[in-house]
């Protein structure tokens, strides 16, 4: 392993890890430049098992023949580990690392909308949810209890940022997800039967047998503040609610998503 001691955020190695932003660092105009960084060494293993491709490691002293020692011999000899105190790791995260290491990695090519569908029975739609912690957690439910696949509108967190990607425990890596820029007519196209979650008059309890029998189904999820739009729900072909008690009016998307999954999973 090539190994570099850093004693500041400056040095250019740690450029992916320290300076450059979510933007930067996903490089829309060369996309297959993009870089992502995951942290901690159980996320890492799974990412790596996912296939994806280590380009530097930045760890704490004690780690390298600790708790990274199984993940430097993964990666290629020639590939940089630069290794720092435990105080340098928590100015680049902005808390203490209970496991100080962080992996940057080439971020993965985006499978089309048709691929990740063609068999899937249960999708899950995020539409314009823009919190990175509810973007891991949907993800960490989703392949958990059977979702096939994420959707994403454009609206919506991208989920290989540093914080969904550690939140999801690198399920993110395991569950296909792509973007989507009309949920609705491309779903519909496809053969799936949509169902919006959201408080109507009309919608009708998740529990709802016609839900369920629905042979291919995409569940379709909004912000938690404005919900889904009209256009969306007056669009879907059913409209479904989690029946509440103590006057609880909503859950949290990604309370809500793990309930949704689990009710309406293919059987």
């Amino acid at each position: 392993m090539r190994l570099t001691e850093v004693t500041s955020l400056q040095h250019p190695g740690l450029a992916p890890f320290a300076m450059l932003t979510e933007a930067q660092l996903r490089n829309r105009l060369s996309p297959s430049e993009g870089i992502i960084i995951v942290e901690s060494p159980k996320v890492i293993r799974v990412a790596l098992d996912a296939g994806l491709q280590p380009l530097s490691l930045l760890c704490e002293h004690r780690h390298i023949e600790g708790d990274a020692a199984d993940i430097v011999a993964r990666c290629p000899a020639e590939m940089p580990v630069y290794t720092g105190h435990r105080d340098l790791l928590a100015k680049l995260t902005g808390y203490t690392l209970t496991r100080g290491v962080l992996c940057a990695m080439r971020r993965p090519p985006e499978p089309s909308l048709v691929q990740i569908c063609q068999a899937a029975h249960r999708v899950a739609v995020i539409d314009g949810v823009v919190d990175t912690t509810n973007i891991g957690a949907i993800f960490r439910s989703a392949a958990a209890l059977g979702i096939d696949a994420v959707l994403l509108t454009r609206s919506s967190c991208d989920p290989l940022n540093r914080r969904a990607i550690r939140v999801s425990m690198g399920t993110i890596f395991l569950v296909p997800w792509t973007w989507v820029d009309q949920p609705l007519t491309e779903l519909h196209d496809l053969g799936f039967s949509t169902v919006a979650m959201a408080l109507t008059d009309d919608s009708v309890p998740i529990d709802h047998p016609t839900l369920s029998a629905e042979p291919r189904l995409a569940i379709i999820l909004g912000t938690e503040g404005d919900g889904l739009s009209r256009q969306v729900i007056s669009g879907a072909n059913y409209v479904a609610r989690i029946p509440m008690s103590h006057s609880v009016d909503s859950l949290n998307v990604a309370a809500a998503s793990a309930v949704a999954f689990w009710q309406l999973r293919w059987k």
